[in-house]
C-alpha cells in the first residue's frame, strides 16, 4: 500500500454560519497509502475552477485527524483532536491568515478486507478569536 491504492471516496459537508447552511456531496476516485503508523487519503476535488489537492491524514497512534487542501495559490491545514483546539494557518496570495479549530466530535472506524472505513467530524472553524462557522465532514471510502 505504499505506492498507493484506488479508493473510491465518498464525501459530504455541511457548513453553516450565520444562519446559513451549504451542504456538499460528491464521489472521488482517490488512492490511500500508509507511512508508518499513519494512513492518508487523498483525492483531486473539482469543486472550483481551479480545483484541489485534499489529504486526510489519520494519525495511527491517536485519535486525531490532519486535512490539507491545497491548490496553486492557496494552502490550508487543519488538525482535529477530539475536543481540542488547534492552531493552524491558511496560506492565501495575500498572506497567512491564523485559525484555529474546535473540533468537538471525531470518530474514525477502520476495516481491513477490503480496507474501508469511515470519518466523521464535527469542527469549529475560528479566525482572530471569531467563529467563522460550525462544520461537518463525513468520508467513507473502500478499496
Amino acid at each position: 500500500m505504499s505506492n498507493g491504492t484506488p479508493v473510491l471516496i465518498h464525501l459530504k459537508t455541511r457548513h453553516s454560519q450565520d444562519g446559513e447552511v451549504d451542504e456538499y456531496e460528491k464521489e472521488f476516485q482517490g488512492q490511500i497509502f500508509q507511512i508508518g503508523d499513519s494512513l492518508y487519503l487523498r483525492y483531486n476535488e473539482e469543486k472550483y475552477e481551479d480545483g484541489a489537492t485534499v489529504t486526510f491524514k489519520i494519525f495511527g497512534d491517536s485519535n486525531n485527524v490532519q486535512l490539507t487542501r491545497k491548490k496553486e495559490d492557496s494552502r490550508m491545514q487543519l488538525f482535529f483532536g477530539d475536543s481540542q483546539r488547534i492552531s493552524a494557518t491558511y496560506r492565501t496570495p495575500y498572506g497567512d491568515i491564523p485559525i484555529e479549530t474546535v473540533t468537538p466530535d471525531l470518530t474514525i472506524s477502520l476495516k481491513e478486507n477490503p480496507l474501508a472505513g469511515k470519518i466523521n467530524i464535527n469542527y469549529l472553524l475560528y479566525s482572530g478569536g471569531q467563529l467563522l462557522g460550525e462544520y461537518k465532514i463525513r468520508l467513507q471510502f473502500t478499496t
